[in-house]
């Protein structure tokens, strides 16, 4: 009854949704995240995921193969989608892309449209994790295979043809949340060096699961119900807690100085809108470059949900143009200290 009063309100006005996108409201059911329905979940997500992927059609330009990487320490293999553009002089640029799922559900699958259009459209080549999920796998598990994944571009860099000071992260949700978290790794155990970060609409705040708030921040597809199952899932215990990581929850960072460049897009309407405005705020105010999207009328993943609808297509770009602008500064400046070595 609560997920239909919550709809009756968007359609009835008195949450401004944008137009084009109203049609999801109708076209996807309302899920509730439950242990007892994850099972369900997760089968609907994949089989959705791998369908999509397979009505996009496949794309002459891009080529794309599954491989298994060691794993962390102790843990399994973990395998990693790979997106190659054909015909493209090397070394290209790199994207480590992190799929969503609220930490419990999805397949690097569900990401091969967006995905392919960056490599088609950039000239990069790009990686997807399938890391391992919560409940089963909580924190550090999953964070620590986007890792595993991310140094492996770097060490095989020179077999996949990448230029290793041209690698960015990204990720749309939960994605989202471990691309911020894996950046504030990365600077920490400097070993690796990130150009760049996207984070769609990221999960970065535990602590945004238990004031009841206004009817329309439990809304619409990312509710403040499941927002806790996913947290309490990856934290392998009850979020909001005192002592949870930064690397989990990367709004729990004190010191955000020394991140790559960020770009950040949100709706305005997403539960998770505060904590990621927020987060680029507290960007910029460490001296980090950042750069902030807020989408009025969208919900949470509207881009995913109605890929035609115009604000989407304008998120794509800008996505687009972030990496674009990012590749080639790298590029300018590396080329810059390759000629005064030369000198």
């Amino acid at each position: 009854m609560k997920v239909e009063i919550e709809r009756d309100s968007v359609m009835g006005g008195r949450m401004h949704i944008d137009p084009e996108l109203q049609p999801a409201l109708k076209m996807f059911p309302e899920v509730s995240f439950s242990l007892e329905a994850l099972a369900e979940i997760r089968k609907v997500a994949t089989e959705d995921a791998l369908r999509d992927a397979l009505s996009g059609g496949g794309s002459e330009g891009v080529k794309i193969r599954d491989v298994f990487i060691g794993g962390p320490e102790g843990a399994p293999d973990v395998r990693v989608r790979i997106y190659e553009p054909l015909d493209a002089d090397r070394p290209l640029p790199g994207l480590l892309w992190i799929h969503g799922g609220g930490y419990v559900c999805g397949i690097p699958e569900q990401g091969d449209r967006r995905i392919r259009e960056i490599v088609e459209e950039i000239g990069c080549i790009a990686v997807s994790v399938d890391y391992r999920l919560a409940p089963e796998n909580p924190y550090p598990g999953p964070l620590e295979d986007c890792y595993a994944a991310l140094k492996w571009m770097f060490d095989q860099a020179g077999e996949l043809g990448l230029d290793s000071t041209r690698i960015a992260i990204g990720g749309g949700s939960a994605g989202g949340g471990l691309a911020a978290g894996l950046g504030l790794l990365a600077r920490d155990r400097k070993e690796l060096k990130i150009c760049h970060q996207v984070l769609l609409y990221p999960m970065l705040d535990d602590r945004n699961t238990s004031r009841a708030g206004d009817l329309s921040r439990d809304a619409l597809f990312w509710t403040r119900h499941n927002n806790h199952f996913g947290w309490k899932s990856y934290l392998g215990d009850e979020p909001g807690k005192d002592g949870v990581s930064a690397y989990a929850a990367p709004t729990r960072a004190v010191d955000l100085s020394g991140l790559p460049h960020t770009f950040i897009a949100v709706g305005d309407i997403d539960l998770l809108a505060g904590e990621d405005i927020l987060f680029a705020h507290r960007l910029l105010q460490s001296g980090v470059p950042a750069e902030l999207h807020v989408y009025p009328g969208a919900f949470h993943a509207f881009d995913v949900k109605v890929p035609e609808a115009g604000v989407s297509k304008s998120c794509g770009s800008a996505v687009l143009h972030s990496l674009k602008r990012a590749f080639s500064e790298h590029r300018k400046r590396k080329r810059k200290r390759d000629a005064l070595t030369a000198v």
